[in-house]
């Protein structure tokens, strides 16, 4: 057996054996070798280079044994928006690709158009004053700075809920559902059915802090979601999250602090031991599959060949991306070919038709990540994480789960039933995909107001 051999057993028997299921980490590695027979290295490549707050961002003043919650406001100087359209007018452009599908990448059509739009019509200070006219704050946990949006609502015994983003989303994602959440009646809902909403920044995301020291997985995420929210003086909550704000979100519950009754995800790890295994070593599917499991079959098998070559760079060399802070355009790529329907929809979205998102949301959370210099800190958590990511974890508090058709892979309900015994709702949506909120913010209010009905 050769060096490389014995390296991609050890990657293989990590997932098999030592762990209920693929950790992200160790997932995206070893399932790439599925196809491609590539790993990555798992060990420390030690400190991660990191700053604070983006500079042009006007911030408080951090003291690690301040526990005070500061205000806060966005105000990007005119000279980062400018250099910003010049370096997207700058850009030195690939030569298109060799087919006439998305098989190789995002396609160079959809990348001029929105930089055409980017540089030319695009307005960022439309939603820097939308993002102002919400209560910001930032507060400082363990050390590292966490900015929050925290909206109360003016109904009485709102349940508070704390909702975390993923990459490469960001707060620009939940934007469209504060308003259907805290204020209901106001959008067809119930009084009853209010929430007080608080939504954070990812630390090494956003307008929050950019960790100096390693450490910063969705466990200590989890520990910090909960300090916030003790913080905030909330002594009985919920929590909603999607990708890494499912992983964070599961984490809370896995911990237990007797204020948190129940979370809602719309991304659940709900994979079997089997069905994972056989996906990774690039097996046929389990016998005895309904026809449900076999369309999520289907999707993790495209996702495992397809779906994962800007995950295992993240999770291997985060910091080899300097060329995603150096180019907006290269930055805009790399964040839209997360995942083929998403993919798809924005390509759909700059050819012109009317989708969930506009050109304007697509930009606005891609700006984002430029303006705070957030690509490589932002991909830093896929190198933190060593967790199972599909794999069920063992949450024992109540779960509610929406299952989006588009989304990476839509969770059977049998699988669900068996990764959450504390199931206490469960709902298939007829359209949507992994942006939920952002893509379809009405269904996904309505799904968290009838998810959390039977704990107020």
């Amino acid at each position: 057996m050769t060096q490389l051999d014995k390296m991609q057993l050890a990657l293989r028997n990590r997932i098999a054996g030592i762990s209920s299921g693929p950790s992200r980490r160790s997932f995206l590695a070893a399932s790439i070798a599925t196809s491609a027979l590539s790993f990555f290295p798992i060990g420390s490549f030690g400190h991660a280079i990191a700053s604070g707050v983006n500079e042009l961002v006007v911030n408080s003043l951090t003291d690690p044994e301040n526990d005070a919650i500061r205000p806060f406001h966005i105000n990007f100087p005119q000279a980062a928006l400018v250099d910003l359209r010049r370096r997207v007018a700058a850009t030195r452009w690939p030569s298109r690709e060799t087919v006439t599908d998305q098989s190789q990448g995002v396609q160079i059509a959809t990348m001029q158009k929105l930089a055409h739009y980017w540089a030319n019509d695009y307005n960022w200070r439309k939603v820097e004053t939308r993002l102002n006219a919400l209560p910001q704050f930032i507060t400082t946990i363990d050390g590292v700075d966490i900015h929050f949006i925290h909206v109360r609502s003016k109904h009485p015994n709102a349940l508070p809920v704390i909702i975390t983003h993923g990459w490469p989303g960001s707060i620009i994602e939940q934007l469209k559902v504060i308003g259907p959440l805290t204020d209901p009646t106001a959008y067809g809902g119930r009084a009853e059915d209010a929430f007080d909403v608080v939504i954070p920044s990812l630390p090494g995301h956003g307008f929050s802090g950019k960790p100096t020291v390693t450490g910063w997985d969705p466990i200590r995420i989890a520990s910090a979601w909960i300090a916030l929210m003790k913080r905030l003086g909330y002594t009985r909550f919920v929590a909603q999250g999607g990708d890494w704000g499912n992983a964070v979100t599961e984490q809370m519950a896995l911990q237990m602090p007797p204020e948190l009754i129940g979370i809602h995800t719309n991304m659940p790890a709900t994979v079997p031991d089997d069905v994972a295994k056989a996906l990774q070593f690039g097996e046929p599917a389990p016998g005895g599959l309904s026809a449900e499991e076999q369309g999520a079959w289907d999707q993790l098998d495209f996702f495992y060949k397809h779906g994962l070559g800007y995950a295992q760079e993240m999770a291997g060399r985060p910091q080899t991306l300097y060329a995603l802070e150096d180019s907006p355009v290269g930055l805009a790529a790399w964040m839209l070919d997360h995942d083929d329907k998403s993919e798809q929809l924005i390509a759909r979205v700059f050819d012109g038709h009317s989708e969930g998102l506009t050109q304007d949301d697509i930009l606005d959370n891609i700006t984002l990540y430029w303006l705070t210099k957030t690509a490589v800190s932002s991909a830093r958590l896929y190198w933190e994480s060593k967790l199972p990511f599909f794999a069920p974890k063992g949450v024992a508090i109540p779960t509610a789960v929406s299952v989006f058709p588009d989304e990476i892979y839509a969770a059977p309900r049998t699988w669900t039933e068996k990764a959450y015994p504390k199931l206490i709702y469960y709902n298939r949506l007829p359209k949507g995909g992994h942006f939920a909120a952002w893509e379809q913010p009405e269904l996904f209010s309505t799904e968290l107001r009838a998810a959390f009905r039977s704990l107020r």
